[in-house]
C-alpha cells in the first residue's frame, strides 16, 4: 500500500530504537507471568530470491540475490508489536531442521518462546520471489505449522493474554479451538487475519466453515485484497459491504498501494496509502496489522487515527529488506507521520 516518493529518515536512530525496545521486552518477558499479546501460527524460514523479473507462466528469471530470514505471519506480527513496546509471546511448531535458527531469532527479537515446540517433520518455509520494483510472489511448503496443536499449557498461556492473534495459515484445529475459547470468554480479545486465498489454505490452514465462525467472535478481522476476493467473492467493495453487515466490531480490508478500508459501527473509513522509497514490500500487511492492534485495539485510538498509524508502521517497514526489515517504535512512527 505504498508508492515511491522519497522521505528523510534517520535509519541509524531507528535501528537503535528497535534494539533498545527488544532488550526491554526480553527483560520484561522473563519476569512477567502474562503478556499483552500471544500470536498463534506460523514462524518459519523465508528464502528470499531477488529476481530480474517475476516470471510469467512457462517463463523464466535470473536470481540476482538470495537471502534467508525468519518470517511467518505470527512471527512478523509479534515482532512488530514488540517493536511497539508490547510483551509478546508466540505459539508455533518448528521442524527439527530449523528449530535452533528460528527460536534463537525470535528470542533475539524479544518474543517469549516458551511455547515454541518442534517435531521430526520438515520445518515450514516460504520461497519469496521479489521483482525489481519490490513486487513479490510467495510459495509455501513444509509440515511443521500444519501439525501445530494446542495443549493445556497453551490454553493457560492464551487465557492470560490481553489479545490473541492468529491468521488463516494456522491449522484449522487450532483456530477452531481459539474461536470456541473466545465464545466461552476464555480469551479476552481475538484478532484474525485471513492471510491467503481459500485455495492456498486447503489442507493446511483455516477452513471456510471456521472462518465463518471467526467472523462471529473476532474483535478485529483483517483481510487482504486477494483473500477477500476468494472468501467474499467479487471486488474489495463487496468484501467491505459484507463486513459492514456482520457483527465484527472492527475490520480492515487492505489494498496494497491503494491503501486500506477500516469497517466499524457499520461504516467504512478509507485509509490513504503513504509514500516511501520502496525497498521490499514483504511483510507490509503484517506490519500494518501490528500497528492496527497497537493503536486501535490496545490503544483504543479512533479508527481513522489508528489506520493512519498502522499505515505508517507498514510504510517504514517497506524501506528495508525483509518482512521485519525496519519495524519502528511508536516515536518513529509519530515523527514520520508528522513529516508526511
Amino acid at each position: 500500500m505504498f508508492t515511491g516518493r522519497f522521505i528523510q529518515a534517520d535509519h541509524l536512530s531507528l535501528l537503535e530504537a528497535r534494539s533498545h525496545t527488544f532488550k526491554r521486552a526480553r527483560l520484561r518477558v522473563s519476569v512477567m507471568a502474562s503478556l499483552d499479546v500471544v500470536t498463534v501460527g506460523s514462524a518459519l524460514i523465508d528464502h528470499v530470491y531477488t529476481l530480474s523479473n517475476l516470471p510469467e507462466p512457462d517463463g523464466g528469471a535470473f536470481v540476482h540475490d538470495h537471502t534467508t530470514t525468519v518470517g511467518g505471519v505470527a512471527a512478523n506480527v509479534g515482532t512488530g508489536l514488540v517493536a511497539l513496546d508490547h510483551d509478546v509471546g508466540i505459539i508455533t511448531r518448528l521442524g527439527e531442521n530449523a528449530t535452533e535458527e528460528v527460536e534463537t531469532t525470535l528470542r533475539t527479537r524479544g518474543l517469549d518462546v516458551t511455547r515454541v515446540r518442534s517435531g521430526a517433520e520438515e520445518s515450514s518455509y516460504t520461497l519469496i520471489l521479489r521483482g525489481p520494483g519490490g513486487e513479490r510472489m510467495v510459495v509455501a511448503g513444509g509440515q511443521s505449522v500444519p501439525r501445530l496443536r494446542l495443549d493445556d499449557t497453551d490454553r493457560e498461556y492464551l487465557a492470560d493474554a490481553d489479545v490473541v492473534f492468529a491468521s488463516a495459515y494456522a491449522p484449522d484445529t487450532a483456530v477452531a479451538e481459539l474461536v470456541a475459547a473466545r465464545e466461552r470468554g476464555e480469551i479476552e480479545r481475538l484478532v484474525f487475519d485471513l492471510a491467503g486465498p481459500l485455495s492456498e489454505l486447503e489442507g493446511r490452514g483455516t477452513t471456510p466453515a471456521t472462518i465463518d465462525r471467526v467472523l462471529s467472535v473476532a474483535d478485529l478481522f483483517v483481510v487482504g485484497e486477494v483473500a477477500a476476493r476468494s472468501y467474499f467473492g467479487g471486488a474489495v467493495a463487496d468484501a467491505v459491504s459484507a463486513l459492514e453487515h456482520r457483527a465484527v466490531p472492527r475490520a480492515a480490508v487492505t489494498r496494497g498501494d491503494e491503501g486500506a478500508v477500516l469497517i466499524t459501527d457499520e461504516r467504512a473509513i478509507d485509509v490513504p496509502a503513504l509514500s516511501v522509497p520502496i525497498e521490499d514490500t514483504t511483510g507490509a500487511g503484517d506490519a500494518f496489522t501490528a500497528g492496527l492492534v497497537h493503536a486501535w485495539l490496545l490503544g483504543e485510538a479512533p479508527p481513522a487515527d489508528a489506520g493512519r498509524f498502522a499505515a505508517g508502521v507498514a510504510a517504514l517497514n517497506c524501506t528495508a529488506e525483509g518482512a521485519c526489515g525496519r519495524l519502528p517504535d511508536e516515536a518513529s512512527v509519530r515523527a514520520f507521520l508528522a513529516d508526511d
